[in-house]
């Protein structure tokens, strides 16, 4: 078999601006497409299998980020490590944390699986699913978790490219299982009527695909980045620097999402019109926030390296180009979505009664999903210097302790859509000046010590 060895971007010298960009787009349209999966489902179903299997789907949307949120969030600690690794020259130790990361993933996947299929009806219910839709969104969530292994080998592969520049590979893998899953999506539902189950179906298969490329292509490496099977170990002490950095984003991301089940527990009281058209509507703001969290990416991965290699001065410049990037493509893709709204909305729904509230979310939520892009990336800043804990903390205090007390208060008070919407814009602007707050404190006592060093 043929052998590669691509080349690694520079990030340690040069220009950044074509460097960051070239970075993150690729990635943010690489998550685009991976949402693509379940957003393809909602779309289907909506408009071939009717009000209640969109509503049985949409019912899952929080269950499910849980579980991609927490896999998404572990990933940051494989890219963050290697990145370092090669910021500090030690390309020695490379293979063997290549495979610690592989190994691990694999044996995560499967656990959260198992967890998924004992989980999933508790969640549900606890959530105020429907009993109409709860058949129906048990037997789609069932399913959609056989994917989960595949999601989380896939995640943790293009973790490792993503550590040496290269994010334009995943998303290739992305385009062509993303395609996969549409045609599935068509063929199943309409063709042969399996509904939720067959759009559940499409999404396995379509994640099993971008594993196994992914795989193959480390597998076909000739360097310290190949992957074989016959070296799979976990090495404890590599495992243990993983951790450090994915533990606490992971349970960020899942806590994160655990907010978001009690916001979809105050969306379900306004009945199966707002659960469809909330589904929706969602849609719109996971692909604006795929723009943010792909210059998030690129912060963990830059930083990683110039940290490493001592350039602080470098690390801040990262830091404010990212955040202007983010914020600044993010709201172009916002508004694209705000001005043409009837025509998005209406490739996932007939129903006028969904697209009203689909409508009422985007104006409220999706228009200011820039916003976003300050914790993120000053997270990820942090977190590209080896403090994963500080962020955690912050964000879990800004996004879940603050939208609990929101639902407690504000929306008791006024409990309208609208304002239950709120919450996710006042979360962002409350959780980024607090982050930010610390991502200064702690340059300040980088630079300091630094200073001393010197």
């Amino acid at each position: 078999m043929k052998t590669i060895k691509s080349k690694e971007m520079d990030m340690l010298n040069g220009g950044l601006v074509g460097k960051l960009i070239l970075f993150s787009l690729p990635l943010a349209f690489s998550s685009i497409l991976q949402q693509l999966f379940n957003s393809a489902d909602v779309a289907v179903v909506g408009r071939f299998a009717g009000d209640n299997a969109l509503a049985a789907v949409g019912s899952c949307v929080a269950l499910v980020g849980i579980f991609v949120n927490l896999i998404v969030g572990l990933a940051v600690g494989p890219n963050a490590v290697l990145a370092n690794l090669i910021g500090q020259k030690q390309r020695d130790k490379i293979n063997d944390m290549v495979h610690t990361i592989l190994t691990f993933g694999t044996i995560l996947g499967l656990g959260l699986m198992i967890l998924g299929f004992a989980s999933a009806r508790i969640i549900l219910e606890l959530s105020g699913t429907p009993s109409g839709v709860l058949a129906e969104a048990l037997l789609y969530i069932r399913i959609y978790f056989l994917s989960i292994p595949f999601m989380t080998v896939y995640n943790f592969g293009a973790a490792i490219l993503r550590s040496f520049g290269d994010t334009r590979r995943p998303m290739f893998y992305l385009i062509i299982s993303g395609i996969v899953n549409v045609i599935l999506n068509l063929i199943l539902v309409i063709c042969f009527h399996l509904g939720v189950a067959g759009v559940a179906i499409s999404t396995v298969i379509s994640n099993i695909i971008s594993a196994v490329m992914v795989m193959v292509y480390l597998y076909r490496r000739d360097d310290e980045f190949a992957f074989r099977f016959n070296r799979m170990k976990i090495v404890r002490s590599y495992l243990r620097k993983i951790l450090q950095i994915g533990i606490p984003s992971g349970i960020q991301g899942t806590i994160f999402s655990i907010s978001n089940v009690f916001i979809q527990s105050g969306i379900n009281s306004f009945g199966k019109f707002a659960i469809a058209g909330s589904s929706l509507a969602l849609n719109f703001e996971y692909f604006t926030y795929d723009i943010a969290n792909a210059f998030a990416q690129a912060t963990v991965t830059f930083t990683s390296q110039n940290y490493g290699a001592g350039n602080i001065k470098r690390c801040k410049k990262v830091f404010w180009l990212n955040m202007l990037f983010g914020i600044v493509f993010t709201e172009i893709l916002a508004v694209i979505f705000i001005v043409w709204s009837d025509f998005f909305v209406g490739i996932y729904t007939k129903s006028t009664a969904v697209a009203a509230y689909a409508l009422i979310r985007m104006y409220h939520v999706c228009s200011l999903e820039g916003l976003t892009t300050t914790y993120e990336v000053e997270s990820a800043a942090l977190r590209g210097m080896g403090k994963s804990v500080e962020p955690a903390i912050f964000t879990i205090l800004g996004t879940v302790v603050f939208r609990l007390i929101w639902l407690g208060t504000v929306f008791r008070l006024l409990p309208t859509f609208d304002w239950l919407l709120n919450v996710y814009a006042a979360s962002w602007i409350f959780t980024g000046c607090a982050l930010f707050i610390v991502y200064v404190r702690h340059m300040r006592k980088v630079e300091k010590k630094m200073g001393k060093a010197l």
